[in-house]
Formats: structure tokens, C-alpha cells, sequence
């Protein structure tokens, strides 16, 4: 009885100080421009959640409000279940300084008893729970792992390069992932190329591949194509998709991706390797003044000034960090955040573990964005790079 009498108590002086609103006026004020928060947990929210709310759980709630709405003066309304939750994450919030903070009496429950807006099916209870950390950042959120369900990537090769971007790509929640390559695994691979197991040598890149990708995230679709990239199949295999990243050993493959990636309007995330130094950068068609992969390399080098891993050798970690730093443009450009490497090419030398940068702007003579340039189709660019 005392306990009871107690916690009646505790809330009563809760209501004293924070506003009780009901839900139909909260959602007056949230169209007004009032910042609706569910403080609920993420599991609580995969059934639904108000149209428009911000899901940031009770728990995160002093820490990650500010990076959110930094503004103490603009009307918070907090909500969770049943109303009791969010009289405490509004008291947080006054004593944080945020100056119109109002709690949803009722909760969710009532939200929804009385039928206002509600999202439900963005994410069920096992997104919720693999994706929580991510979620939780404010640039994120269930919209942007909405973003990432639903975006499709196309990479050009499980080896090296593939492997981690790809194993992190299907970690975060991309919806489909399409891994382009024709060679098996052999047991030279293995030091650099960490999607791939010992079991598996002789086994199909592509097949071994989508087996440890489904192990770590069976809700991605993984799509395989056991093909070389050709002058005849680089469109059909690169469309419909919303990027490429390059994961190729050689330059004919690389003029091939860069050229159908700029006819289909699709940004490349370029990344090579050699002995111990790399570079990343990102291609995008979609900007105006944004170079091309040729105003970088118009002209293939000669087999001699560019060999491939087999012939130079290379660091094993280092595909890895080339791949990594692939996979965050990749999701960068998805989720539309930050300032990507567009016009910008990064080098890494692993043997200083330094960072150096270069400017890249657009040619006007380039062969493949200038304003000269002509399209003569891929088997000209095809024939070109395997003449080199």
C-alpha cells in the first residue's frame, strides 16, 4: 500500500510540473513545428510509431537530444507507452533547460486508440535489435534504414577490395548487394580477401561470398553474376542500381564501370591497391561539376606502369582499409550524408600510416566528360584498355 501510494504520489508531483497534453493536440502542435519524440525503446517501436515522431529512447535521451535540436525554445512533446515514461523524459529535458516540453498523456496507446497518423512495418523486432546502435544515430534513424533497405548495390569483384566493403554493407542493412565476378577462390586469396574461408578454395567467388554475407545478414538479398565485366554486359549487369563500387584488379574492367556508370547516371566509388599504398575516391555523374575517372586516368597505363596484385604483391590489410573507407562513401551516399570524396582522390600509405589528399576538378578535354568528348561505345574502350 505505501508503494503504491508512493509512486501515485511521485506522479502526481511529475504532472504538477510537466504539461499533460492529449495526443489530438499534439498532433495539432507537431504541424505546427513542435518536435515529436517517442522515448519508447526500439523494440516498442517496431509495431509502430506517430507519423513524424523522433525515436530516441528514454535511456539516450540527455545524450543525443542536442545533436538533434540544439534550439531550448522550440515545443518538445515526449510520448512513450501508456503516458508515464515520457513524464520523466520531459522532467529530463526541463532540467536540461529545453523551456516548452509537454508529455502525450496516454502514450502510444491512446495515440492509436483514437486513430491519429501512425507508421507501423518500417522495421520489425529483429531490425530493430541488429541495426539498434545505428539507429540510434540522429542522421540515421528508421528513415535511413529505410534508405538502406531499400538501396541496391552493385559491386564489381569479391576479392580484396569487395570483401570488406561488402561484408560491411550487408552488416548495415543494404537491401541488395550484387556481387560481379568470375574467378574461384584460390589459397592465395585468403590473406587479403576475408569473406572467403580455406574451405571454400575452387569454390566460385561469387558463391562463397554470398554464403558468408547471408551467415552475417540473412535479411540482405544477395544477388551473384559469375561473369567477366564485358564491352556487351557492362550496362545490363550495372543497371538498375543506385551505385557501383569498384573492386577490380585491372584497368579494362575499370574504363568498362567508368564509362556505363556515367551513361547511367550511377556515382562509382573507385578504390585500387598496389604493394602498400591505396586510394579512394568517388565519381558521381550526377553532379554537374563533378570529374569523371577519366579526367584522373585518361588514358590507360601500360601493364608495366600499373601491375596487379598478383605481379606487384600487396600488404594484406591494406585492401581492407581501402575497402572500409569504400564501403562509408558507399554509405554516405545512400543515406545522403557528410561531404564525400567527389573531386577529392584520397592516398594511404600503410608504411607511414599517412593520410594525403588531392584535388580533383573536372577536364575540359577530357575524353570522357569534356565537352568534346564522344561516346564510340564500350568495345572501342574495351579494346583500348586490353591494347595497353
Amino acid at each position: 500500500m505505501t508503494e503504491s501510494f508512493n509512486r501515485e504520489s511521485w506522479l502526481a508531483q511529475l504532472r504538477q510540473q510537466v504539461p499533460e497534453i492529449a495526443p489530438a493536440e499534439a498532433l495539432t502542435r507537431q504541424a505546427g513545428g513542435a518536435l515529436l519524440i517517442d522515448v519508447r525503446e526500439d523494440h516498442e517501436r517496431a509495431d509502430g510509431t506517430p507519423a513524424g515522431a523522433l525515436g530516441l529512447s528514454r535511456g539516450f535521451l540527455e545524450l543525443r537530444i542536442e545533436q538533434t535540436e540544439a534550439n531550448r525554445d522550440r515545443p518538445i512533446l515526449a510520448l512513450c507507452g501508456s503516458g508515464q515514461r515520457s513524464l520523466l523524459a520531459a522532467e529530463a529535458l526541463q532540467r536540461m533547460g529545453y523551456r516548452q516540453v509537454s508529455s502525450v498523456a496516454g502514450g502510444f496507446n491512446r495515440w492509436k486508440a483514437e486513430g491519429l497518423p501512425i507508421v507501423t512495418g518500417a522495421l520489425d523486432a529483429d531490425a530493430a535489435e541488429r541495426y539498434s546502435r545505428q539507429l540510434r544515430l540522429p542522421q540515421v534513424g528508421e528513415a535511413g534504414q529505410a534508405k538502406l533497405g531499400a538501396a541496391r548495390i552493385v559491386l564489381l569483384g569479391a576479392g580484396g577490395l569487395g570483401a570488406p566493403a561488402a561484408l560491411y554493407l550487408a552488416a548495415a542493412g543494404v537491401g541488395q548487394i550484387t556481387l560481379i565476378d568470375d574467378d574461384r577462390v584460390e589459397r592465395s586469396n585468403l590473406h587479403r580477401q576475408v569473406i572467403h574461408a580455406d574451405a571454400r578454395v575452387g569454390m566460385a567467388k561469387t558463391e562463397s561470398a554470398r554464403l558468408a554475407l547471408n551467415a552475417l545478414n540473412p535479411r540482405v538479398r544477395i544477388e551473384t553474376r559469375e561473369e567477366r565485366l564485358r564491352a556487351d554486359n557492362v550496362e545490363r549487369l550495372l543497371a538498375d542500381h543506385d551505385l557501383v563500387i569498384d573492386g577490380a584488379d585491372n584497368f579494362p574492367a575499370r574504363y568498362l564501370v567508368a564509362a556505363a556508370s556515367r551513361r547511367l547516371g550511377l556515382p562509382m566509388v573507385y578504390g585500387a591497391v598496389e604493394r602498400f599504398t591505396g586510394q579512394v575516391s568517388v565519381f558521381d555523374p550526377r553532379r554537374d561539376d563533378a570529374p569523371c575517372y577519366r579526367c584522373l586516368f585518361p588514358e590507360p597505363p601500360s601493364a608495366a606502369e600499373a601491375p596487379n596484385c598478383s605481379e606487384a604483391g600487396v600488404l594484406g590489410v591494406l585492401p581492407g582499409l581501402i575497402g572500409l573507407l569504400q564501403a562509408t562513401e558507399a554509405l554516405k551516399l545512400i543515406l545522403e550524408l557528410g561531404e564525400t570524396l567527389s573531386g577529392r582522390l584520397l592516398h594511404v600509405d600503410a608504411l607511414t600510416m599517412r593520410f594525403r589528399e588531392t584535388r580533383l576538378r573536372r577536364d575540359p578535354s577530357c575524353p570522357g566528360c569534356g565537352q568534346g568528348a564522344v561516346f564510340h561505345g564500350y568495345e572501342d574502350i574495351a579494346e583500348l584498355c586490353a591494347s595497353a
